[in-house]
């Protein structure tokens, strides 16, 4: 392997380093983005969230969460986000607990939900509810 220095590596090839996101907005629109890449994939819900005791729900988790696929991408960790649980995502976000309920909860949806559905209520943060918030989802996205 032939070590290169980062200005070598611009002369040969396209690098672009990742630049974070700055905003709040900026980062749930990344997340609503990547959960709708594959809108058809099965995500892991978890176990209500309501019920926890705070030092529980800030450290719960589940493989394969709406929490994991934000996890998983490097533009988000370049950003800060610093793990896949429940405390981190509300912290990285800036959700309240309802908020992140809305999102994560098996008492919305069971066990597993659909990508697609998780986006929307990612979204659903960034824009609200009502019918204000439905009209600029349909002409807007």
């Amino acid at each position: 392997m032939k070590h290169q220095t980062l200005d070598q590596l611009q002369s040969v090839a396209d690098v672009n380093p990742l630049s974070p996101l700055r905003t709040r907005t900026q980062r749930i629109e990344r997340w609503a983005e990547l959960l709708d890449r594959n809108p058809f994939r099965s995500l892991a819900a978890l176990t209500s969230t309501e019920h926890l005791h705070i030092a529980v729900r800030e450290e719960a988790r589940a493989a394969g969460s709406p929490l994991t696929v934000a996890f998983e991408d490097p533009l988000l960790r370049a950003s800060g986000l610093q793990s896949d649980t429940y405390g981190e995502a509300k912290r990285f976000f800036e959700l309240s607990d309802w908020q992140l309920h809305e999102i994560v909860c098996s008492c919305h949806v069971g066990a597993t939900m659909p990508a697609s559905w998780a986006a929307g209520r990612v979204r659903r943060i960034v824009i609200g509810n009502g019918i204000f918030a439905w009209l600029r989802s349909r002409f807007v996205h």
